[in-house]
């Protein structure tokens, strides 16, 4: 039990670095467009890192995950509504996971 301790702190001594480090080290307002637009991403970057493995490994099989996030991304790219996608993938990776337990792949 003691080790979750070390861990929370590690953690959030962490993240309160990355949230501070760059405070301290610019006292300048950002002017370059380029390093504006690559700040701009990081939360979107680092959601997708954190993001794209949970989706592949949260189900019973790879094969159903993948199936679920190419329905999800095919569908985003069509601007659906995110419920219409999740719900839609949810589908997707039920299907592909039923099919696959019917024909004897699990």
């Amino acid at each position: 039990m003691r080790n979750y301790w070390i861990y929370l702190l590690v953690m959030a001594g962490v993240t309160y670095l990355i949230r501070a480090v760059p405070f301290s080290l610019c006292k300048k307002e950002i002017t370059n467009p380029t390093m504006k637009a690559f700040l701009a991403y990081i939360p979107y970057t680092v959601l997708a890192a954190m993001t794209f493995p949970a989706i592949l490994y949260a189900t019973s099989s790879l094969i159903s995950g993948a199936v679920g996030c190419v329905l999800g991304l095919l569908l985003a790219l069509q601007r659906k509504s995110l419920l219409t996608v999740a719900i839609a993938s949810c589908v997707g990776v039920f299907v592909t996971e039923y099919i696959m337990h019917i024909i004897g792949v699990m």
